[in-house]
């Protein structure tokens, strides 16, 4: 069995260092390959730029997607996603700041599998992720991948 990889498609450092920290105090070892703009996770899924020749075939297990990302935003890379065959069913989590309706919207329209508002307090960041952790790499039964 392979590891559960989650990719964290996070720009700024401080979520980024602010997620490590939060995995680490809910006892989340899974790897964690993060993806500073919307350009680098398409990347990173479809072995495309700095990822060629990685196999695309171990993909994550979720995506924690952020919505306002450089070179190509959010929603952008989930249609991206969405509309690859390799792709199409991997649990996407919007876990943005936020709180835009129409970004709940147009998030959902384009096939996200939820959406999260990033805390601003870290104990409330931490339980967030720890709940994240919990249903979707313990309790969700994710589909099968790369058939």
């Amino acid at each position: 069995m392979t590891e559960k990889i989650i990719l964290l498609v996070e720009d700024n450092p401080d979520d980024v260092e602010l997620t490590i920290r939060a995995f680490r105090k809910n006892n989340i070892g899974n790897k964690l390959i993060v993806a500073k703009d919307g350009v680098e996770a398409l990347d990173y899924l479809f072995g495309t730029g700095m990822h060629v020749g990685r196999n695309v075939k171990e993909l994550p297990v979720v995506i924690l997607l952020d919505l306002n990302l450089p070179r190509i935003d959010g929603l952008e890379v989930l249609k991206g996603i969405r509309q690859n065959e390799l792709t199409c069913l991997l649990p996407v989590v919007i876990l943005t700041s936020s709180a835009e309706e129409k970004d709940k919207i147009n998030g959902y329209k384009l096939g996200a599998n939820s959406y999260v508002r990033k805390p601003v307090e870290f104990d409330k960041f931490v339980e967030a992720i720890k709940n994240l952790g919990l249903y979707w790499l313990i309790w969700n039964e994710p589909p099968p991948m790369g058939k």
